[in-house]
């Protein structure tokens, strides 16, 4: 019998394998209704086995799986992506709605961080910092002047609720080194939210986290108190988020029994979801404002608004995203986001744009045909022709297709104007005319005085003679001419962002040049 032993042993571990796949197998599909396929992927098994036992080297086993992981994944879809540990908890932290740290915004236009904001009731506004602050030092680390990469000065600051950093900021001529206690911060998505006039109200939202129906909702309220009859809803570059706040937001604003939008997919039986009739802003005249960068989630809610003729959909195609992505997780803390099936909107058009192996040149491709330019261009499926709830005729083949089409201005750009862009330094001027004049821009509290300040700065020729003195940049008087209407609001704003007033000043002083708000609030 000890000779058969290996044997008897070797027979025993196959049986055990075998009941263990049939038992695992029987379990998924009593759970999933769905057959795992063990003997299909079966060789990659045996590879990495193989690999294990035999190869040359010591292998770090985690890299090797996750590589096989990665170049498994990418046979699918773009979107259908492994996430290691770090890169899994900073995307669901951003979509959260807050997140441990010292509560500030800032932005690094001259290889230094400047504060932009710093939000009310968090840890930082409770010590002391303020706009305009350019910080220094993160505990003992100089990160100034010193080409310090700007997710390592996020990283640094950033710290679990309770922990200890300190903060070293330049005021002026001080250096005023903060003690703070980190804590949860809230993370908005709505950027701003006003009055453009005395009927039509602004809202602009970036992102789909977990405020995001809660922070629309009270913008909402508000601007309905102040007489708003019309919204303008900016979804520009909103790359989307979470499913479920798309819902509740398109409820906000479509009747009851109104298609919203519904998903199906090979293993996913077709699901819809429609209004309730419960939302503050049905009686609300809508535009909605798109852009190619305008993805998943703000292409739900554009396209429900259009397809049920809620409303007017301004701008340029959005980018066609709409696959359906389940999470699935792992005990390291890694995870995959998984396509499992598809959105379409409520005439039943696929949000999702065809997948090809130009996928992620997309966008460069719109340029390069006139798509950005001219409406004639957009590239329309003819064959895929749908009706909205009035009739009229919509298409399909990815993305939505605005009613109000508005090219992209490039009659602005001089070589003066990209020339002070490569150098940012629009942005580098606003802070420098925060620091000659904090006390006024930091006591400003309405926009009249706002207005009235910002008038008194003789801001072209202080800004030509910045940019000349500091970037050794000049603009012949035909480039100032051409290029003043368009860049002067644009430095208003951002030295308007320095007051009280915040984003909601910087938007609302851009409102002057921005050819598509122009269009969508021209509707009235």
């Amino acid at each position: 019998m000890k000779k058969f032993a290996p044997v008897l042993v070797a027979v025993l571990g196959i049986l055990i394998g075998v009941l263990s796949t049939v038992t695992f197998n029987t379990y998924m599909e009593k759970k999933n209704g769905l057959k795992v396929q063990y003997q299909d992927w079966r060789k990659l098994n045996l590879i990495l086995e193989q690999v294990s036992r035999n190869y040359v080297d010591t292998i770090d086993t985690k890299a090797v799986s996750e590589a096989a992981i990665e170049a498994a994944l990418a046979k699918l879809d773009p979107h259908s992506v492994y996430m290691p540990p770090v890169e899994l908890k900073d995307a669901e932290t951003e979509l959260a709605g807050n997140f441990d740290g010292i509560g500030i915004q800032f932005n690094v236009p001259n290889d230094t961080a400047i504060v932009l904001e710093v939000i009310p009731g968090g840890p930082s506004e409770k010590v002391g910092l303020q706009k305009g602050d350019r910080i220094l030092k993160v505990d003992d680390k100089d990160i100034a002047g010193v080409k310090f990469p700007q997710d390592s000065m996020v990283r640094r600051m950033k710290g679990p609720a309770g922990t200890k950093v300190i903060i070293t900021v330049g005021r002026g001529s001080e250096r005023i080194p903060f003690e703070i206690t980190r804590g949860k911060i809230p993370v908005h998505c709505v950027d701003a939210s006003f009055m453009v006039n005395d009927t039509t109200g602004y809202i602009r939202l970036t992102k789909f986290s977990r405020n995001t129906f809660k922070e629309c909702q009270e913008a909402g309220v508000m601007l309905l108190s102040q007489g708003m009859k019309h919204l303008v809803f900016d979804l520009r570059d909103n790359t989307g988020g979470y499913f479920d706040e798309a819902l509740l937001l398109s409820n906000m604003f479509l009747r009851k029994g109104d298609e919203i939008v519904y998903m199906q997919g090979l293993h996913r039986e077709k699901k819809g979801y429609k209004a309730d009739g419960s939302g503050i802003l049905q009686n609300v005249r809508l535009t909605v404002v798109i852009n190619e960068s305008s993805a998943s989630s703000s292409e739900i809610f554009a396209g429900a608004i259009q397809d049920n003729d809620r409303g007017t959909i301004v701008g340029r195609r959005s980018f066609g995203k709409g696959l359906v992505q389940e999470p699935i997780y792992f005990n390291d803390g890694s995870g995959v986001r998984l396509t499992v099936a598809r959105f379409y909107t409520p005439s039943g058009r696929c949000i999702q744009k065809p997948i090809s192996d130009d996928y992620r040149l997309d966008i460069y491709k719109r340029y390069s045909d006139g798509e950005m330019y001219d409406a004639d261009s957009i590239k329309v499926d003819s064959t895929q022709t749908f009706k909205t709830v009035k009739g009229r005729t919509v298409y399909g083949g990815g993305g939505i297709i605005p009613d109000v089409f508005v090219p992209v201005d490039t009659t602005k750009v001089t070589p003066f104007y990209m020339a002070i862009n490569k150098k940012v330094t629009q942005m580098r001027y606003a802070s420098y005319m925060f620091d000659r004049n904090r006390d006024r821009i930091s006591s400003i509290e309405n926009y009249d005085q706002l207005d009235r300040f910002l008038d008194s700065l003789n801001l072209p020729a202080s800004f030509r003679d910045y940019a000349s003195r500091v970037d050794g940049i000049t603009a012949t008087q035909k480039e100032w001419d051409d290029t003043k209407e368009y860049l002067l609001p644009q430095i208003r704003g951002l030295i308007a962002r320095y007051s009280k007033l915040g984003e909601n000043a910087y938007y609302k002083m851009y409102l002057d040049v921005d050819t598509t708000l122009r269009t969508a609030i021209g509707l009235d």
